[in-house]
């Protein structure tokens, strides 16, 4: 039993949050029947993104509807509110909240109280104050992205088989990816992929016309997999004709001309973004102390540091890392330890409501696995490495067992399984994004859209 009535407030429809959430309302399943316990999950989106199989989603490898996972349904128990906080006043136990409903009703925000806070509003990217990126640049965090960046691929691949222009059908060919991590290898990984597969169904467009570059600032990609493996994968790519630019920054992209440290450049139409992340601006939105880096500082047992009744976990919190053999070391913000970190979470602030001990999160990094394409990828696990078709193996395995619910998992299964048996889709539906573009033409409008598409 609980010792008093709580009202808990989840920021964040993440890894973090969403799994925090299903973590109370199973252990709290009695006091929320019971009227004593109340959740109340805030998120932006009505649905948890699986991040990791975003590159699948882009390559048509799974359908982006099995990438998501319903919020409602999942936390049934739950009261799930889409929008976004945009202060939080910890003294007095409120939050800002700016909704869907507030928007339509032009009323502005409005406060909700609550007695225990979870703060995981997860990451947004982190941008640099190069010219011409906000303008061009496209990210790799988000479904929508994700489809987007797929349509707007095999556009490129229309325009450059139907132009006369031999300088548009360079640009139109020329993928840009900046930043070695995960996201920008696996996305460019699947999608140069998923190109060389589909021209052979372009009768003037051949696999050696496009230009696939990965501009990475450090002189490392993939450093989670190790050197060795990150060395495996440069030659690997380079291998696929995919050139690989370490130590070289962007630095301009003004007219879709990227220009590069090394004073190399390529006019370009396809420029993606995956150069790190940084804090959601909510965090400095509060009164919650902060790193130097922008994340919450918070002790190992999850909870926000000088504050009480306040949590945090995932990309937004500063967790030490007790694991660690040197002092201080923070855990990696990255899925694996999101997803472990919100189990512990959710049970202690159940510990805390029941007055009882609270437990200490402690979880050694066995490893990573990263797909570079159909039966291609790198691992290193419990200090063990693979390469090729067992990584690749291991990585869908892996990640198949992660996704949550049973439904997902039998429906990416299915989707894999069906993918094995039957052609790559290469369709592209870049006019979901705009569904009202042939009705207002009809009724005597303009496209709301560039027809050749940009970024």
């Amino acid at each position: 039993m609980v010792k008093e009535r709580a009202r808990i407030l989840v920021v964040g429809g993440g890894y973090v949050g969403m799994y925090t959430a299903l973590r109370l309302q199973k252990k709290l399943k009695r006091e929320i029947k019971r009227g004593q316990v109340e959740i109340t999950v805030v998120s932006p989106d009505p649905y948890m993104t699986y991040q990791p199989f975003l590159p699948e989603a882009a390559a048509g490898s799974i359908s982006p509807r099995h990438v998501v996972v319903p919020l409602r349904r999942v936390l049934d128990r739950c009261r799930v509110v889409i929008g976004e906080a945009t202060a939080i006043d910890h003294g007095k136990r409120t939050a800002t909240l700016s909704t869907l409903a507030t928007e339509e009703e032009g009323t502005g925000t409005e406060e909700l109280a609550y007695d225990e806070l979870v703060l995981a509003p997860g990451s947004i990217a982190r941008t640099l104050p190069i010219p011409g990126l906000a303008d061009h640049g496209v990210g790799f965090k988000t479904v929508e992205e994700a489809i987007g960046l797929r349509n707007h691929v095999i556009e490129q691949m229309d325009i450059a088989s139907s132009t006369r222009d031999p300088a548009i059908r360079d640009a139109a060919l020329t993928f840009v990816f900046v930043g070695g991590g995960y996201a920008g290898v696996e996305a460019l990984g699947e999608l140069e992929d998923m190109a060389r597969y589909a021209v052979r169904y372009y009768h003037n467009v051949d696999a050696d016309d496009m230009k696939w570059i990965l501009v990475e600032a450090t002189n490392r990609i993939l450093p989670e997999v190790g050197e060795e493996m990150g060395t495996y994968t440069v030659t690997q790519l380079r291998r696929r004709n995919i050139q690989v630019l370490l130590e070289t920054r962007l630095e301009s992209c003004v007219d879709r001309v990227a220009v590069l440290s090394d004073g190399q450049r390529f006019p370009t139409r396809t420029l993606v973004w995956t150069a790190g992340v940084k804090p959601h601006p909510v965090l400095a939105a509060t009164d919650l102390p902060l790193t130097p880096h922008g994340r919450l500082k918070c002790t190992a047992e999850l909870t926000i540091e000088g504050a009480t009744h306040a949590w945090a976990a995932g990309d937004a919190a500063a967790v030490p890392d007790v694991t660690a053999d040197e002092p201080g070391t923070l855990t990696a913000p990255n899925a694996q330890h999101a997803v472990r970190q919100a189990k512990i979470l959710g049970d202690n602030i159940a510990h805390s409501l029941r007055d009882e001990p609270l437990q200490t999160y402690a979880h050694k990094y066995v490893g990573s696995v990263a797909s570079l394409g159909l039966h291609k990828g790198v691992a290193q696990v419990y200090g063990r490495k693979l390469k090729g078709y067992p990584a690749w193996f291991m990585h869908r395995v892996y990640h198949l067992s992660r996704v949550p619910t049973f439904n997902r998992k039998a429906r990416v299964l299915a989707e894999w399984t069906l993918a094995g048996l039957f052609k790559r889709e290469i369709v592209s539906l870049g006019s979901l994004e705009h569904p009202r573009a042939e009705f207002e033409l009809a009724a005597g409008g303009k496209p709301p859209h560039d027809p050749k598409g940009s970024n």
